[in-house]
């Protein structure tokens, strides 16, 4: 599993407030959710994201309240891997549970910029800055995981792997 795209960049302590506002919490529809993704640290970041783009951020990204809205809004809005120093450990789970690729990787988080190009390789953890002809190795994730994430999330995968078989 491989992603490419453009970085939309931001500092640490990005907060699930910050990633979806809580005026917002009474949407359920993913759609709805990524149209407010970001707006307000980015009011334009909607406007301007492509399908495959990838945010990085600093330090405890997703701190604050446990709700899967936050990484629900960032997937919905097409951003196809988050990258950052470290994760708040509630996000880090909700972001696996329902599909959303993240990785932890101090050396990229500082060194890329906003704007810059990546290649990700998910099997490898291999971060290329095709901007900045540089590379970064993160800890890839274990091979179930990865397939829980390919699956598009962990009820994705349960429904997958039952297959008809009731327990």
């Amino acid at each position: 599993m491989k992603a490419k795209g453009s970085v939309f960049k931001y500092g640490d302590n990005i907060d699930t407030d910050v990633i979806i506002p809580a005026r917002y919490l009474n949407q359920f529809s993913p759609e709805e959710l990524a149209k407010h993704c970001m707006e307000d640290i980015d009011p334009s970041f909607i406007d301007k994201v492509n399908p495959g783009d990838i945010m990085v951020a600093g330090k405890n990204f997703g701190c604050g309240s446990s709700r899967e809205h936050a990484p629900i809004a960032i997937k919905s809005s097409r951003i196809s891997c988050v990258i950052a120093v470290n994760f708040a450990r509630i996000f880090y789970r909700n972001a696996i549970n329902i599909g959303l690729p993240i990785l932890e990787c101090k050396e990229a988080a500082y060194n890329i910029n906003q704007g810059d190009c990546l290649e990700i390789n998910f099997s490898t953890g291999i971060i290329r800055n095709l901007t900045r002809k540089q590379s970064y190795k993160s800890n890839p994730f274990p091979g179930f995981i990865q397939k829980i994430i390919e699956d598009g999330g962990l009820i994705k995968h349960i429904r997958k792997n039952l297959d008809g078989k009731q327990y």
